[in-house]
């Protein structure tokens, strides 16, 4: 009788808690493919261009996902390129807005200057975070290896090549 009513309990505890694990809500996160997808259209622009880039993209945890070091590319780009990254991954915004709070739109100086020594966070444009239609950050794109204004118009290729997936 024991056994039976013990049985019972743990059945009711299973359903119980396997509904609500059922309940919780879907994230959106940065898959493998997607960020293959970010990669490839970031290098068609780059190969269009001539220019050798680093692309690295990292998930919303600023975790690396995939990389791609195109040939001739500056080996000391690979690491400014996966900094760019995660830096546009633990703040909403491009890190050229990071480089407009450190040094101001006119690179005079800008209203949070102190940013500029927080470390791994890299404060030149090439950094984009990758959100999803709905605006929910599920990573972000570095690029490194032209000048800061190309490494961000390669990213941007990069976002342009995966708008469907971010639907």
């Amino acid at each position: 009788m024991k056994f039976a009513s013990l049985l019972a309990a743990s059945a009711t505890i299973c359903l119980m808690t396997g509904s609500i694990a059922f309940a919780l809500p879907q994230q959106p996160v940065m898959t493998l493919d997607l960020a293959k997808t970010l990669i490839a259209g970031c290098q068609a622009k780059a190969e269009k261009e001539g220019w050798k880039m680093n692309i690295a993209v990292v998930d919303a945890g600023a975790n690396l996902v995939a990389f791609e070091r195109m040939d001739g590319a500056y080996l000391g780009s690979r690491d400014i390129a996966l900094r760019k990254a995660e830096a546009a991954a633990k703040f909403p915004f491009p890190t050229r807005a990071l480089q407009e709070r450190v040094y101001g739109k006119d690179l005079k100086g800008g209203p949070v200057p102190g940013l500029a020594f927080a470390p791994g966070v890299i404060t030149v444009p090439g950094g984009l975070p990758v959100k999803t239609a709905s605006g929910v950050q599920i990573g972000a794109i570095g690029v490194s290896g032209a000048t800061s204004d190309q490494d961000e118009v390669c990213a941007q290729a990069g976002l342009d090549a995966a708008k469907d997936a971010l639907k």
